[in-house]
């Protein structure tokens, strides 16, 4: 079973790429509690007070706790020490709350300048961000060059925030995609020559035909190439909104994992367009994530009515246990989940685009101007960070360090600030893994999780303070490599222990002990504010009471709140 730990390439740093971003930084000022004060901008003075409201800056500095807070780079999780296997550096690691789907001006629906969004996401705790354009024939030909230089302002401006400039990959032959890149010199002409070569919009390539689903792979291909060649430090690519129109087929998404695992490395486990499903008047009326489809002539055909739709604002492939997420984990192949905004026009927003903004001669519109009309209760988004947040454990506060904690897995995603952070171990022998890692262990040993939750410690950002009401553990068997790829389930899979939580603020240490371990497992752990539940699709035997189905124009994301860990194997020898 290739885990994919343990295979990082190094490289020596060439005079093809060198560029300031790629050097590890200090702590943002804002969480350096050496940092007094008064010697702290506005900006850096406003998230500190954030973060003091939340509970979150100094929380377990002492060490009575591995849980140093959480919610943003404030979450310290002191790492136990190294056992032997461990997977741990018995160090710091550092929780950067991040977004990697966001559109700008230069998407010829999107609104915002780079610096409105960046700084949003900054303003509602965020750490790091990817700015993710629609790919199409004008973005490729003048849109890329043309947005760099408002993220490299956005860098400066936000010296605090890790700023990627990556793409929304319109895949050939199936949905939509985030490509990023490690900043550098080369950022611009590598995406640019991606786009321009393998997008399924650019390209014309869009029908599910097997020359298609190659193209696919050869754009994957050549961004390993730009990494092996070193014109990029590296590159990551994942798939968004995976369900909505249930054009990526199963076979599809373990083709791209399993041609190139150390840059396909998984897939938005909720989607953006979280405040669609507001009811009229007072919001769109839609669909969250604007889920709304039904099959078409692309649609994979093996996919159920249901997985057009939401569950408690999760895509079906990950909301469902034992369904398509759960095979691929039973095969012990690592692909994660991520949440993020896809903003593009945000909910309760004054701005709009100006009159006249002609996107297809200038590549982007112009500059947002005061809409005059009152709140835009008609748009779908959130700001980044304000609803969905990717929390990745960092070893340092840089651009590769998030790249290198998103491809290791080590990932927890939540709505709404339902919690504040968590510390998810398993231990057994003198050994210890967390998020995204494995357990190697002598079989027979006996096993256990343990989860340390910050409780949401203030209110969210839509002023009230998120109660936690139920943990759930899922554990699945791993079998091994399935013979028909198309699979999407696991029938190993199900819900083995829930947890009631009563506190409502501080945290919580909940203890699953899972015996003697004979056999190879995955662990993966849920929670919910408790408000919206129904038997899963497989069975109340498998998921007594998981998300429930959403409702189109009756699905108030406020009002139904999950996190989601990824997850950790046992691998007993």
């Amino acid at each position: 079973m290739g885990h994919g730990h343990g295979h990082h390439h190094h490289h020596h740093d060439h005079d093809h790429d060198h560029d300031h971003e790629t050097e590890s930084r200090p702590l943002p000022a804002a969480l350096d509690l050496s940092v007094p004060d008064g010697e702290l901008t506005p900006d850096q003075m406003s998230r500190r007070s954030m973060l003091r409201r939340a509970g979150l800056l100094g929380a377990g500095a002492a060490g009575a706790s591995v849980l140093a807070g959480a919610g943003s780079a404030a979450a310290q999780a002191l790492a136990a020490p190294a056992g032997r296997g461990g997977d741990e550096r018995g160090d710091r690691l550092l929780w950067l709350a991040g977004d990697h789907h966001i559109h700008t001006q230069y998407s010829p629906d999107g609104q915002y300048r780079v610096v409105d969004q960046v700084g949003n996401g900054a303003r509602f705790g965020l750490d790091w961000m990817v700015i993710t354009d629609h790919g199409n024939v004008n973005h490729s030909r003048i849109g890329v060059e043309k947005v760099n230089p408002d993220i490299r302002e956005a860098r400066d401006r936000y010296e605090d925030t890790l700023v990627f400039q990556g793409l929304e990959w319109n895949i050939p032959a199936a949905e939509h995609g985030t490509v990023f890149v490690h900043p550098g010199n080369n950022e611009v002409s590598v995406l640019k020559q991606f786009e321009t070569d393998y997008d399924g919009g650019v390209k014309g390539a869009t029908d599910n035909t097997p020359a298609n689903e190659a193209l696919a792979i050869a754009g994957l291909n050549f961004l390993a190439e730009q990494i092996q060649r070193r014109k990029v430090k590296d590159a990551l690519m994942l798939a968004n909104h995976p369900a909505r129109q249930g054009v990526d087929s199963p076979h599809e998404i373990r083709g791209w994992r399993d041609a190139q695992p150390r840059i396909a490395v998984g897939f938005e486990g909720a989607p953006g367009h979280q405040a669609s499903g507001i009811p009229a008047p007072h919001g769109a009326g839609s669909g969250r994530g604007y889920y709304t489809s039904s099959p078409g002539a692309r649609s994979f055909p093996g996919y159920p009515a249901e997985s057009y739709r939401t569950w408690g604002g999760f895509d079906w492939m990950t909301a469902t246990v034992g369904g398509l997420w759960d095979s691929l984990l039973a095969e012990g192949k690592p692909w994660w989940i991520t949440a993020n905004s896809d903003s593009h026009v945000n909910y309760a927003d004054t701005s709009s685009r100006p009159a006249g903004s002609n996107y297809d001669a200038n590549g982007y519109h112009g500059d947002p101007v005061y809409r005059g009309s009152g709140l835009n209760l008609t748009a779908g988004d959130f700001w980044p960070g304000q609803y969905s947040r990717t929390h990745v454990g960092s070893y340092g506060f840089s651009y590769a360090a998030v790249m290198e904690g998103i491809r290791a897995g080590r990932i927890w995603v939540d709505h709404g600030g339902l919690i504040s952070g968590i510390n998810a171990r398993v231990r057994g022998g003198n050994r210890s893994a967390t998020l995204g890692g494995s357990l190697h262990v002598r079989r027979g040993t006996d096993v256990e999780l343990s989860l340390e939750i910050s409780l949401a410690n203030g209110p969210n950002w839509a002023q009230f303070v998120p109660k936690l009401a139920r943990v759930d553990v899922i554990r699945g068997a791993v079998t091994g490599a399935v013979s028909d790829k198309d699979t999407f389930h696991a029938p190993e899979t199900k819900v083995v222990k829930s947890f009631e939580v009563n506190e409502s603020t501080g945290s919580v240490r909940l203890t699953y002990r899972l015996g003697r371990v004979e056999n190879p497992l995955y662990l993966r752990v849920r929670g919910t504010d408790g408000n919206r539940s129904q038997p899963g699709l497989n069975g109340s035997d498998v998921d007594p009471a998981g998300p429930a189905l959403d409702v189109l124009g009756d699905a108030d994301p406020w009002l139904d709140l999950w996190f989601y860990t990824n997850p950790i194997w046992v691998l007993p020898e």
